[in-house]
């Protein structure tokens, strides 16, 4: 296996990498500011400006859409190995990164469902404008009165009337749907009850302004409320065009997994991205910190801690770029088990490092003053988004005994 960059890849990281010691870690203090400013003015979930002038500026540089792979777009894309890399980097600012270089869930993985399953028409009105980052977009799955860790249990109906369907169900931790600039959701719900269980799902566009559509509540986590909001979306009799049909009916639960398999690899490489900032917090703040006469990082304990932390990331990283590997050679379907693999392992040893990193800082670690509490709560949330850990290790588990029972 060769997990070696591409010298297209190559190129961007280096930009990649300036654009981030340049622009985007000085800026985090200011995004804080301007988030500060906008929920006094009661406008919570509005994205502070300093967000908008760093997507111009990552656009100017090139750095825009990193995340289609080159089979989507043969003229600037990059392998899956290859994005990997530079969605590690990204991760080490979530609030502002992803979103800079529009590579933000859930945008991305909406925008791979378009380009692979939308129509003519449904790219020009949706699709186009979100590789613009001109709109945000939602992803509506996961529902508070069934367990969404098994997708067919999922109860919203979409039902066909005439030249319409009609919605009626209840979502909840629908990612990015708070955010005024959210305009499109892929909603996913039963067109077939009686059928099939991985036949009985199909996904529609509905946009948010659509009558019947009702945001009821943005959902904190861990107490944070996120700038593009978590919301819990109610809809009563939604009626939206047939021709808002994402692919076919039925076919929801194989777009699901088509759109899900990418986008956790990304994920737990911004994981990782995270517990590299973490780690090189806590190590500066050992070496700069003294305790009972002697910097911390003299303590045995201490030592442990950063130790066992470098090791993890470094299984873990390579884990996940085997993984990019075979999905570049082989497709999704032939890394499934590695998929399932590293939504379990990356968001856990990114947790444990920041973890160890706060307990180093003592309180400040729980403090707004560093970004390690709120790394936590993020991390802490993905081991349930797209999946609970409990899921995927059922899934990894079934793929090996499969070798001894031929199932």
């Amino acid at each position: 296996m060769d997990f070696g960059l591409s010298e297209r890849a190559q190129d961007h990281l280096a930009r990649l990498q300036d654009f981030m010691d340049a622009r985007v870690y000085p800026a985090e203090p200011l995004y804080a500011e301007q988030r500060r400013e906008l929920r006094a003015a009661g406008q919570e979930h509005t994205v502070p400006p300093i967000v908008e002038e760093l997507k111009v500026e990552a656009r100017e540089r090139g750095l825009w859409n990193l995340f289609l792979p080159d089979s989507q777009d043969p003229a600037h894309g990059l392998s899956v190995t290859d994005y990997a890399t530079l969605a590690e980097v990204t991760g080490r600012s979530p609030n502002i990164a992803p979103e800079a270089i529009n590579c933000a869930a859930p945008d991305t993985g909406n925008m791979e469902v378009l380009h692979l399953f939308g129509t003519p028409e449904q790219k020009r009105r949706w699709l186009t404008p979100l590789l613009n980052g001109e709109i945000r977009s939602a992803f509506a799955m996961t529902e508070p009165d069934v367990a969404s860790s098994d997708a067919t249990n999922i109860a919203t109906r979409i039902e066909r009337d005439g030249d319409h369907y009609v919605i009626n169900g209840r979502k909840w931790w629908i990612s990015g749907s708070a955010d005024p600039r959210c305009e499109i959701m892929i909603l996913m719900g039963k067109t077939d009850p009686g059928g099939h269980p991985y036949r009985q799902q199909s996904m529609v566009l509905v946009p948010l302004d659509t009558p019947g559509v009702e945001i009821v509540r943005p959902l904190p986590v861990f107490g944070y409320s996120d700038q593009h909001g978590h919301c819990e979306i109610r809809l009563d009799d939604v009626r939206v065009p047939v021709e808002n049909l994402v692919g076919e009916e039925g076919g929801g639960f194989a777009i699901a997994q088509a759109r899900l398999g990418p986008g956790r690899i990304h994920h737990c490489m911004r994981a990782i991205g995270m517990a590299e900032r973490a780690l090189e917090l806590m190590c500066e703040r050992a070496v700069s910190r003294v305790a009972f006469g002697e910097p911390l990082a003299r303590q045995g304990v201490v030592q442990q801690q950063i130790a066992e932390s470098r090791m993890a990331i470094e299984q873990v990283r390579l884990l996940t770029l085997k993984t990019a590997w075979l999905i570049d050679r082989h497709g999704v379907k032939a890394a499934r088990s590695e998929v399932a693999a590293i939504k379990v392992i990356a968001p856990r040893v990114a947790l444990e490092v920041v973890d160890k990193a706060i307990q180093v800082h003592g309180g400040a670690g729980v403090s707004d003053d560093t970004p390690l509490a709120a790394m936590w709560a993020g991390l802490r949330t993905l081991r349930l988004a797209d999946g609970p850990d409990e899921v995927h290790v059922r899934s990894v588990a079934r793929a090996e005994l499969g070798k001894y029972t031929g199932k």
